[in-house]
């Protein structure tokens, strides 16, 4: 739908408050699990299965989510992500048991799997150049430094008024949004024939990503060798096979593969994956020093503050040198930061206050190297997508953020807890962290792999280029 809307500080406020919704429900419900297991009488095992489904359903459904923004239009599926999200607060605050948790937090997964690549799109549609490349940044800041600001604020909120009231904020929030945005207009694909939906490809693909949410989860719970692990481990595989074999053949496919022949765009998403994946050091770095350390809950969380001050302050900075230098560098430069910042929280041999000071620095690293990574490779993936499918390319942009960081807090959990049984928690968190580590330096080298050196430099000209090599009829919608 073309018009000459252009976008605005109030379409990009908006945006970045919707955004906001998705931590306010994601990162603060981490800090507030002894509040609501005491509040609601509920077990260990039922809030952690509450925590990852939001993170869960978000993944299995973003990418249907972006390809239908794309069809019916990027506002609409906002609006719908930012109603979704009151909705699934609202039952967050009603609960009274595991009932209405569990399902608010379903809702919860549902709306940020809708608001996070329309948003993207919206801002791809109606900002250009330097404009998009700074509306973006300041969407990053809701997404990354979202996590921060969210951890921090909903500990103090849980702390003084009561956990419930983080998901009051977050209806306000998504009320304050779509008030916000409601000037902006409609901005999807005109497309041609009747509206036709990849429903088997969903299936597939949620059916995959269930089996191997659960395998991961409590594959050392139910034995690594156990008959239902087993069928766990063969389900995920022979899904990730015939999902991909099924789609490629399909004109109206879930996710377009032809997408990844862009470099630059499957560089940006591979390192993403692989960059979230590394949030498992904040499970094993906040569980070691409380369990092996002493630590309370709040001075765990002020370990991070460094982390949400940092990737605040250089979300800019990052946007800055993307317009000097392209996006590589500061991709680059930002995984490498990241990992060298997660290697030294490894350090667990190191006496109490040395190894304090050590985890404070390496949380400002974290966030110094995310920081300086965020908008390039956000505005890399958004640039090298088709003009006609920029909905459903955020969608797996965004996809791999969820499912990288559900499956690398799950792997670090795992790993950590395992080590732990059979040692000290000292030798757990180590090893626990190596396996971050490990992530890290697999981003780096799909960034050093497949961003181009002008990466950044010509964008539009490159996303026009890819709208037109790209089939026009092949939407996955």
């Amino acid at each position: 739908m073309e018009t000459n809307y252009k976008g605005t500080d109030k379409l990009i406020t908006g945006i970045v408050f919707g955004v906001i919704t998705f931590w306010l429900f994601a990162q603060a419900m981490v800090n507030v699990v002894p509040a609501v297991q005491s509040d609601l009488g509920i077990s260990h095992g039922t809030i952690n299965i509450a925590i990852s489904l939001t993170a869960l359903f978000s993944g299995m459904f973003i990418v249907a989510a972006g390809g239908l923004a794309d069809k019916i239009g990027r506002k609409k599926i906002t609006y719908v992500g930012l109603i979704l999200s009151v909705i699934g607060s609202l039952c967050l605050v009603l609960a009274q048991g595991s009932a209405l948790l569990i399902i608010g937090r379903i809702i919860q997964g549902i709306s940020a799997a809708c608001i996070m690549p329309a948003t993207i799109a919206l801002m791809k549609a109606y900002f250009e150049g330097k404009d998009r490349q700074r509306a973006l940044s300041y969407w990053s800041i809701g997404s990354w430094g979202g996590s921060g600001v969210c951890s921090f604020a909903g500990g103090a909120i849980a702390t003084y008024m009561g956990w419930k009231w983080i998901f009051i904020f977050s209806i306000i929030f998504a009320l304050l949004a779509m008030w916000l945005i409601k000037d902006t207009p409609e901005s999807k694909v005109e497309g041609k024939g009747s509206f036709k939906f990849d429903f088997s490809g969903l299936a597939i693909f949620i059916v995959t990503m269930i089996a191997l949410n659960v395998f991961i989860t409590f594959g050392a719970d139910l034995g690594w060798t156990s008959p239902i692990t087993i069928i766990l481990a063969v389900v995920t595989i022979v899904g990730a096979i015939v999902f991909f074999n099924v789609e490629k053949g399909k004109a109206i496919a879930l996710i377009d593969f032809s997408l990844f022949k862009n470099k630059p765009y499957a560089g940006a998403t591979y390192s993403n994956f692989l960059l979230n994946a590394i949030a498992g050091t904040l499970v094993v770095a906040n569980t070691y020093v409380q369990v092996g350390r002493g630590f309370t809950a709040f001075q765990s969380g002020m370990l991070s503050i460094g982390y949400l001050v940092v990737v605040l302050a250089m979300i800019r900075v990052g946007e800055k040198i993307l317009q000097r230098v392209g996006a590589k560098l500061p991709m680059v430069w930002g995984a490498i930061i990241t990992t060298v910042g997660v290697a030294i929280m490894g350090l667990t041999f190191l006496p109490d206050f040395t190894y304090t000071v050590v985890v404070f620095i390496g949380f400002v690293l974290f966030g110094l190297g995310l920081g300086v990574y965020a908008t390039p490779s956000t505005d890399t993936s958004v640039s090298n997508a088709p003009l006609d499918k920029v909905g459903e390319a955020a969608g797996v942009y965004k996809m791999a953020s969820s499912l990288g960081s559900a499956i690398g807090v799950a792997i670090s959990a795992t790993v950590y807890s395992s080590v732990a049984a059979a040692g000290s928690v000292e030798t757990a968190a180590s090893v626990g962290i190596i396996v971050n580590v490990i992530f890290g330096i697999l981003s780096t080298l799909s960034i050093l792999i497949m961003v181009p050196k002008n990466a950044g430099k010509t964008s539009d000209a490159t996303s026009i280029k890819a709208a037109h090599t790209q089939t026009p009829n092949k939407i996955a919608n």
